[in-house]
Protein backbone atom coordinates (compact mmCIF):
# COMPACT_ATOMS: atom_id res chain seq x y z
CA UNK A 1 0.00 0.00 0.00
CA UNK A 2 1.50 3.29 -1.11
CA UNK A 3 1.15 6.39 0.95
CA UNK A 4 1.35 9.89 -0.36
CA UNK A 5 2.55 12.85 1.61
CA UNK A 6 2.40 16.52 0.97
CA UNK A 7 4.61 19.23 2.42
CA UNK A 8 2.56 22.21 3.44
CA UNK A 9 4.26 25.56 2.84
CA UNK A 10 7.03 24.22 0.58
CA UNK A 11 6.80 27.16 -1.84
CA UNK A 12 7.03 29.64 1.03
CA UNK A 13 10.06 27.78 2.43
CA UNK A 14 11.79 27.82 -0.96
CA UNK A 15 11.21 31.59 -1.26
CA UNK A 16 12.73 32.16 2.17
CA UNK A 17 15.76 30.05 1.33
CA UNK A 18 16.23 32.09 -1.86
CA UNK A 19 16.11 35.34 0.15
CA UNK A 20 18.55 33.98 2.71
CA UNK A 21 21.52 34.17 0.37
CA UNK A 22 20.88 37.86 -0.40
CA UNK A 23 20.38 38.83 3.23
CA UNK A 24 23.31 36.68 4.35
CA UNK A 25 25.63 38.31 1.79
CA UNK A 26 24.71 41.76 3.07
CA UNK A 27 25.23 40.73 6.69
CA UNK A 28 28.54 38.98 5.93
CA UNK A 29 29.75 41.95 3.90
CA UNK A 30 29.15 44.29 6.84
CA UNK A 31 30.89 41.87 9.21
CA UNK A 32 33.91 41.59 6.91
CA UNK A 33 34.18 45.36 6.51
CA UNK A 34 34.04 45.89 10.26
CA UNK A 35 36.67 43.20 10.86
CA UNK A 36 38.96 44.60 8.16
CA UNK A 37 38.71 48.08 9.70
CA UNK A 38 39.68 46.67 13.11
CA UNK A 39 42.67 44.77 11.70
CA UNK A 40 43.86 47.81 9.72
CA UNK A 41 43.42 50.10 12.72
CA UNK A 42 45.46 47.82 14.97
CA UNK A 43 48.18 47.38 12.32
CA UNK A 44 48.44 51.16 11.93
CA UNK A 45 48.83 51.55 15.68
CA UNK A 46 51.55 48.86 15.85
CA UNK A 47 53.65 49.91 12.85
CA UNK A 48 56.81 51.91 13.62
CA UNK A 49 56.48 55.42 12.19
CA UNK A 50 59.32 57.43 10.70
CA UNK A 51 57.70 59.56 8.01
CA UNK A 52 54.33 57.78 8.04
CA UNK A 53 54.42 56.36 4.50
CA UNK A 54 54.17 52.77 5.70
CA UNK A 55 51.41 53.55 8.19
CA UNK A 56 49.45 55.40 5.50
CA UNK A 57 49.85 52.50 3.06
CA UNK A 58 48.02 49.99 5.29
CA UNK A 59 44.45 49.36 4.17
CA UNK A 60 41.90 46.91 2.81
CA UNK A 61 40.05 46.52 -0.45
CA UNK A 62 37.41 44.45 -2.19
CA UNK A 63 39.44 44.64 -5.38
CA UNK A 64 43.10 44.44 -6.29
CA UNK A 65 45.77 45.71 -3.94
CA UNK A 66 48.15 48.53 -4.91
CA UNK A 67 51.28 47.56 -6.80
CA UNK A 68 54.05 46.48 -4.45
CA UNK A 69 51.74 45.83 -1.51
CA UNK A 70 52.25 42.94 0.90
CA UNK A 71 49.10 40.98 1.71
CA UNK A 72 48.56 38.95 4.84
CA UNK A 73 45.89 36.93 3.21
CA UNK A 74 42.27 37.25 2.55
CA UNK A 75 39.41 37.52 4.99
CA UNK A 76 36.56 35.68 3.34
CA UNK A 77 33.53 33.60 4.12
CA UNK A 78 34.52 30.22 2.65
CA UNK A 79 31.24 29.35 0.94
CA UNK A 80 30.99 32.76 -0.74
CA UNK A 81 34.71 33.41 -1.19
CA UNK A 82 34.43 34.51 -4.80
CA UNK A 83 32.12 37.41 -4.06
CA UNK A 84 32.95 38.29 -0.48
CA UNK A 85 36.70 38.52 -0.22
CA UNK A 86 38.50 41.38 1.48
CA UNK A 87 42.25 41.72 1.04
CA UNK A 88 44.22 43.52 3.73
CA UNK A 89 47.54 44.97 2.58
CA UNK A 90 50.52 47.09 3.59
CA UNK A 91 53.02 48.88 1.42
CA UNK A 92 52.93 50.49 -2.00
CA UNK A 93 55.42 52.11 -4.35
CA UNK A 94 56.37 54.65 -1.65
CA UNK A 95 56.45 52.17 1.24
CA UNK A 96 58.10 49.28 -0.61
CA UNK A 97 59.91 48.23 2.58
CA UNK A 98 56.82 46.86 4.35
CA UNK A 99 58.17 43.28 4.31
CA UNK A 100 61.53 44.33 5.71
CA UNK A 101 59.92 46.07 8.67
CA UNK A 102 57.58 43.13 9.35
CA UNK A 103 60.13 40.32 9.07
CA UNK A 104 63.45 42.12 9.52
CA UNK A 105 66.69 41.75 7.60
CA UNK A 106 70.15 40.50 8.50
CA UNK A 107 71.06 43.89 9.93
CA UNK A 108 67.65 45.03 11.18
CA UNK A 109 65.45 43.21 13.65
CA UNK A 110 61.83 42.47 12.83
CA UNK A 111 59.18 44.90 14.04
CA UNK A 112 55.98 42.89 13.43
CA UNK A 113 52.80 44.88 13.01
CA UNK A 114 50.87 43.11 10.28
CA UNK A 115 50.51 39.49 11.39
CA UNK A 116 50.02 40.32 15.08
CA UNK A 117 47.05 42.53 14.19
CA UNK A 118 45.58 39.74 12.06
CA UNK A 119 46.09 37.09 14.72
CA UNK A 120 44.64 39.34 17.43
CA UNK A 121 41.42 39.79 15.45
CA UNK A 122 41.11 36.36 13.80
CA UNK A 123 38.81 34.81 16.41
CA UNK A 124 36.53 37.84 16.70
CA UNK A 125 36.30 38.02 12.89
CA UNK A 126 35.26 34.39 12.68
CA UNK A 127 32.67 34.87 15.45
CA UNK A 128 31.33 38.04 13.82
CA UNK A 129 30.80 36.25 10.49
CA UNK A 130 29.07 33.30 12.17
CA UNK A 131 26.85 35.68 14.09
CA UNK A 132 25.93 37.60 10.94
CA UNK A 133 24.90 34.37 9.19
CA UNK A 134 22.72 33.37 12.15
CA UNK A 135 21.20 36.85 12.26
CA UNK A 136 20.42 36.71 8.53
CA UNK A 137 18.76 33.32 8.94
CA UNK A 138 16.62 34.59 11.81
CA UNK A 139 15.67 37.70 9.84
CA UNK A 140 14.56 35.65 6.82
CA UNK A 141 12.74 33.08 8.97
CA UNK A 142 10.71 35.75 10.75
CA UNK A 143 9.57 37.45 7.54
Amino acid sequence: MATASRIIGLVKLQRKIGRLSKVAKQEIKQALEQSAEEIVSLAKSLVPVDQGALRDSIGWTWGKVPKGAMTIGKVAEASLAGELTITIYAGNSDAFYARWVEFGTQKMGAQPYFYPSYRANKKSTRNRIRSSVRQAAKQVASS
